[in-house]
Order: structure tokens, then sequence, then C-alpha cells
């Protein structure tokens, strides 16, 4: 977890860029009260008692009002969450790092990419009575067990990354989960159209790895591509931890595809392409994955083999002007490019905890009180809030993304900055 004195760092590089780019355009930041501004807390029942269906987080005055994250921010998938967990800090950083006169403090746990790392993060937040938002979880597997958690304890989850069709299907989504990261269904559309329209092939296979991330994702591709005349000639799995992918690709070469899909993760998605172009059959085949493998993390552990692959991913060029700011204050706090993909959707998500709880605040003399269900309530009434990555609006189960899709190639294994050199938009021109 990261020592708040590396966000403290963050507010002064903030503060300095605010000054020199005062005049850009900037999505929306949470209100805070400015000397005869309008923005205050409202007034507290008569009583002082918080009648909330939920509860209350208390603040007492000087104390901190406190955001948590559930992120994958160790391991082979540790670049993901920490990716995003920058965008959060920045986040706070353009806030001023206070909200209605209260110091933010971030606090975390890492889930590790797993339903096992999900549930136990859940339930260690959902255990801390200071907190009412959350940012998270990094991988859709994770949410599937801790949201659930979170919902119970009152406490609203706000994913910058999940993707995964079924954590916002009516029939199985829970109240208090949210995401600023797109639908698959909208992802794996794209790519079946990148593939069959764009580099006009005919002939697909696909590899999951059992997650509910990437099952979806092949679902929605595989169907998308038999919409569009184009025939899925062989469906694999691996497991998480796998090493060897010989004998399946093997298995993959005796149905001759033209292109290879495996939306999975940083380790297996490298050792995968690592030995695709080795097994005979597959010398000229087209390796495609997905944001999960948007990395240099992922680049590293594949080496020479990820030259030419492509991958989805959120179309940064859609963004606009304030995420150019963006990158500015992230070289500037980090002295590199963004990690991977979900930076902006963690920023737009951390915003959005920030607004919902400045709106749904109450102050009882020198106590602030954050109504959970209030806050809960407040975030599912977002509309037409301009964020880094577009115009959110959240729907009855969840679903707040203004999605926009991109493929990009990578061009060069040894260099990392994306969308300058490598890797580059290539879909949509």
């Amino acid at each position: 977890m990261r020592s708040w004195k590396i966000v403290a760092a963050i507010l002064m590089v903030a503060a300095m860029l605010v000054s020199g780019c005062a005049a850009a355009t900037q999505p929306a930041a949470p209100a805070a009260p400015a000397e005869g501004g309008d923005t205050q807390a409202a007034a507290a029942p008569a009583d002082g008692a918080c009648s909330d269906p939920l509860g209350c987080v208390k603040i007492e005055a000087g104390e901190p009002i406190k955001i948590g994250y559930a992120l994958v921010t160790s391991g082979p998938n540790g670049s993901l969450g920490q990716d995003s967990q920058r965008g959060m800090e920045i986040a706070v950083a353009d806030a001023g790092g206070e909200v209605l006169g209260h110091a933010i403090e971030i606090v975390g746990e890492d889930t590790g990419c797993s339903p096992e790392g999900g549930q136990a993060a859940a339930s260690k937040l959902a255990s801390n009575a200071s907190l009412f938002g959350v940012v998270g979880t990094t991988c859709s597997s994770e949410a599937r067990v801790g949201a659930p958690i979170l919902t119970e304890a009152g406490i609203s989850m706000i994913s910058p990354s999940n993707t995964a069709p079924d954590l916002t299907d009516p029939a199985k989504h829970v109240a208090g989960y949210f995401r600023t990261a797109h639908n698959d269904k909208v992802q794996g559309r794209v790519a079946a159209e990148f593939v069959f329209n764009e580099l006009g092939l005919k002939k697909a296979a696909t590899v999951h790895d059992g997650s509910v991330y990437a099952q979806g994702l092949v679902d929605a591709f595989a169907e998308n591509f038999k919409i569009l005349g184009g025939e899925v000639v062989s469906q694999q799995a691996v497991n998480a931890g796998d090493t060897d992918m010989r004998p399946m690709l093997t298995a993959v070469a005796s149905a001759a595809p033209e292109a290879i899909y495996y939306p999975i993760f940083i380790a297996e998605g490298g050792f995968l392409t690592a030995q695709a172009k080795e097994v005979p059959g597959l010398e000229s085949v087209v390796l495609m994955g997905a944001d999960g493998l948007y990395s240099p993390d992922f680049v590293k552990a594949a080496g020479e083999a990820a030259k030419g692959m492509y991958l989805s991913s959120p179309d940064f060029s859609a963004f606009g002007d304030a995420y150019q700011e963006f990158l500015k204050k992230h070289e500037e706090a980090y002295g590199e490019p963004p990690l991977s993909i979900y930076h902006a959707h963690a920023y737009d998500a951390a915003n959005l905890i920030m607004n919902a709880a400045a709106k749904v605040a109450i102050q009882d003399g020198d106590t602030l009180y954050i109504p959970r269900q209030a806050f809960r309530d407040e975030l599912a009434a977002t509309k037409d809030v301009q964020g880094l990555t577009g115009n959110l609006t959240c729907d009855p189960n969840g679903d707040c993304a203004d999605p926009r899709i991109a493929v990009y190639e990578i061009t060069d294994p040894n260099d990392w900055n994306p969308g300058v050199t490598s890797p580059v938009k290539v879909y949509p021109k």
C-alpha cells in the first residue's frame, strides 16, 4: 500500500501544474467549500442523529475523509492496479487534497486479481467503519465475490476496469456496484469487427482462462464474429499459472485458424504469445489480446513475439484536451507514461466518489456525517458528468461509462509509449 506521503508529494506537483495550466479544460472536480462560495454540507437533523438506512460515516474535526481501493498492486498483474491507483492519486491532487475542509486519505487492499484475493480485500474493507466508497476492483472475478460483501456492509464501489458483462446484468447486479469501465459486450464486438472487416480474416480461435472477464470477452467476440460471417474453429482454455502453452496451441493449430483471440492476463498471455509462433501451423497466425494485456509488463514477458500483435483498449484519442493535461501531470508525478489503460477511468471514479460525498454530507457542529444510502443514491443518479473518459451517466445496473473502444498494434516490443510510438492505434481509423 502506498504511503500517504506519496500523495502529499503529488499534491505539490499538481499545484504547480494547475497554476501553469489554469486555462485548460478540466473534467468536473469535487465541489469543495470556498470562502464566500455556495457549496456546503447539508445541515444535520435537529437531534443530530443519523437516520440513513445504511448508517453514516462519522468524521470528527481534523479527521480525514477516507476513500478506499481494492486493486491488484503486486504480482504479475500489479501494473494494472498500480495504474488505477495513480489515477486516484492525481484525482485527489486535482481536488486540492480535501473535500469540505477534510483531507482525503486513500486506503486500500491488494486484491491479487483473483476471486480469493477479491473476497479477502472486500472483507477487510467492509470491516472499516470509516469507509463509504471504494475504487475497485481491478479484475472482474474479484468483483463477483467482493461486490456483494461491500454492498452488504453499506459501502459502494466503482470499478475503473471491471468489464465482464454479467456484473451489470439486471439478474446479477448488486446495489452497491458501479463502474466507469466499458461493458465487454462493446469491446468483444469491436474486436470481432476488426478481425473480420479490417483484417479480412474469416477463421478464428479463442482462448480464455476461466475468469469471468476472459469468458465474457471470448463469448462476445465469438457471437459477433459469427454474425459477421466468420467461423470460430477452436475454443480453448488455459489455467492461471500455466506456463507451457504448447499442447493447447498444438490443438489450436490443428484447426488452422487465421487469428487467435486471447483476452487473458499478463503472465499467461506472455507465455502464450512467446510460444505461439514456435508451434507448426501458427507461424503466420495473427495474435490479438485485450485490455488485460495492455501493459509494458506483458510486452516484456512476451518479448519480440509481441511485435505486430493487436490489443483492444479504450480509445485514448477520444478523451480530449483534459486527458492530455492529465498525462502531463502523470509524467511529472511518476516520471513515466501510464502503466496500463484504466488510470483515466480510476480518476473519474475517484471524482464521482468525492463529488457524491460533498453533495450528501451532513454537518453537525464540528462533526461531518456521510450517509451511506444517500451517497449510493447520489452515485446512481450520476447524469451527464463530464469526466476524462467522456460523458458519464449511470444506468440502473451500474454501467456509467461512455464506451469508446479502439485497437492498438504493438509496433516495437522494446518501447512503451502508448499512442505515440508503441502501441499505436490502428482501428477505427
